[in-house]
């Protein structure tokens, strides 16, 4: 029963450096656990505040391991919580189906590609998993033993999760659906504690709704989640039904599979929400119901081939998943590319000023270049990314610059509407002519000088 959780830690720590790259969020997260503790607490009644439980976990991380690569302190915690998670696929699937099914859904879990890519992410997402799959197992024996401190055990586990970020807190949605009539009210005792436990954190966060505006509907994540849907829907179908005195298996892995996402889905009709990783639990759903289901049709050559295929049909996507060009951006990659371009004296503008975040863990990079729109960094401002000037000063200074170089989104990327950037393009366009421009991994570095002078 231990081969699936040693995939997933072999797994995990395979690329785990991914060449010493890490993306946009990895650079927020190394940012954060490096501020001092006040700072941090200051910064977090301002912006991520759904993400500071997660921080203060880093911040502990580093301070242990300082001398350690950083990159590993990073991504280790979430390597080690997706053998967890493996570990309690397997204990669920042994409990409630048997141990030949629990070792293959262990075996599902690990394979699938959202949990090979965020068993390596310094995000909080694999811990998230890990800790609502427990909570999960915590619930199957709650209800079996109808024990107070089991139901302790199953509540402490889910307030965790939502903790280290909100959308846990969907997982009760899956958990109520699979509970018997009989132990609903130990469930809704529990649940209206881990809803009250999280309630600071979640009035904190709804101030700070301006962290998901770049969340867009994206086609593309629904058609995906309308296919696993359907293919969780396919294998219950060859499950057998609960007796109604035990959590059922089918039902449950159903639950946590469909109505987290659906539920984020719903409610992005109204607000979008909805990204994959939030809901990364619902993972545990698909290989419970596909490992069960291999395990009963098992016997069967086509299933066999299927199974044989579909594993192969991974190994590309697997490789590719330890590349630098896997993740939307490459920090590293566009710090090296900022310090090679920028010469000492040079103007720096980051279009958006969120991109500012490119080159936090890389502040060499950026040594000897003035930035033109700061007004306060990051770390003074008790913000992610900096306040900037007003865009009068930022026009002001982009023209007593002779040359400057801008850090940007790709080619074809919606442009922000908001004052200060309309101010940077409009005073590049007019009074300054593009010399050089080189394509980092998600970026786009600029070298502009005045007319002439290139």
């Amino acid at each position: 029963m231990l081969l699936p959780v040693l995939l997933t830690l072999a797994l995990g720590l395979w690329g785990v450096r991914r060449g010493g790259s890490l993306w946009r969020d990895e650079a927020v997260t190394y940012d954060m656990a490096h501020r001092s503790l006040p700072d941090l607490w200051a910064t977090l009644g301002n912006a991520d505040a759904v993400h500071g439980t997660y921080y203060l976990l880093m911040h502990a991380l580093y301070a242990v391991f300082g001398g350690v690569d950083p990159l590993l302190v990073m991504r280790l915690p979430s390597v080690l919580a997706t053998a967890a998670a493996t570990a309690g696929v397997i204990r669920l699937g042994h409990g409630l189906a048997g141990p030949r099914a629990g070792l293959l859904a262990g075996f599902v879990f690990a394979l699938l590609p959202p949990v090979q890519e965020y068993a390596q992410e310094g995000r909080s997402y694999a811990v998230v998993c890990a800790l609502v799959v427990w909570a999960s197992y915590a619930l199957v024996r709650a209800v079996a033993t109808r024990n107070a401190m089991v139901w302790v055990g199953y509540g402490t586990l889910m307030l965790a999760a939502c903790l280290l970020h909100e959308f846990a807190v969907l997982a009760l949605a899956a958990h109520v659906c699979a509970v018997p009539r009989a132990d609903r009210r130990g469930w809704v005792v529990t649940a209206a504690s881990v809803v009250l436990g999280l309630a600071p954190v979640a009035i904190l966060s709804t101030g700070q709704s301006q962290q998901v505006g770049w969340i867009g509907f994206d086609t593309v994540s629904y058609v995906t989640f309308a296919a696993v849907a359907a293919l969780g829907l396919a294998c219950a179908r060859v499950l057998p039904r609960g007796t109604g005195r035990t959590v059922d298996l089918r039902t449950l892995a159903l639950a946590l599979l469909v109505a987290p996402a659906a539920l984020l889905m719903l409610v992005s009709v109204f607000q979008p929400l909805y990204v994959d990783r939030y809901v990364l639990y619902g993972n545990a759903g698909l290989a419970l119901l596909v490992g069960v289901a291999l395990h009963r049709l098992g016997r069967l050559a086509w299933v066999r081939v299927a199974a044989a295929a579909t594993v192969l049909a991974l190994i590309p996507g697997t490789l590719h998943l330890r590349d630098a060009a896997s993740r939307v951006d490459d920090v590293t990659a566009i710090a090296r590319t900022v310090q090679e371009m920028g010469e000492p004296g040079d103007g720096i503008l980051y279009m958006p000023l969120r991109r500012r975040v490119w080159s936090l863990p890389y502040p060499r990079s950026v040594a000897g270049l003035r930035d033109l729109a700061l007004a306060r960094g990051p770390h003074a401002s008790h913000t992610l990314y900096g306040t900037e000037v007003p865009p009068s000063d930022i026009r002001a200074r982009m023209l007593a610059t002779p040359r400057i170089v801008t850090v940007r989104d790709p080619a074809g990327q919606p442009l922000d509407a908001f004052a200060g950037e309309a101010i940077k393009r409009n005073v590049l366009k007019a009074h300054f002519e593009e010399c050089a421009t080189r394509k980092a991994h998600g970026a786009r570095v600029t070298v502009y000088a005045r007319p002439g002078e290139c």
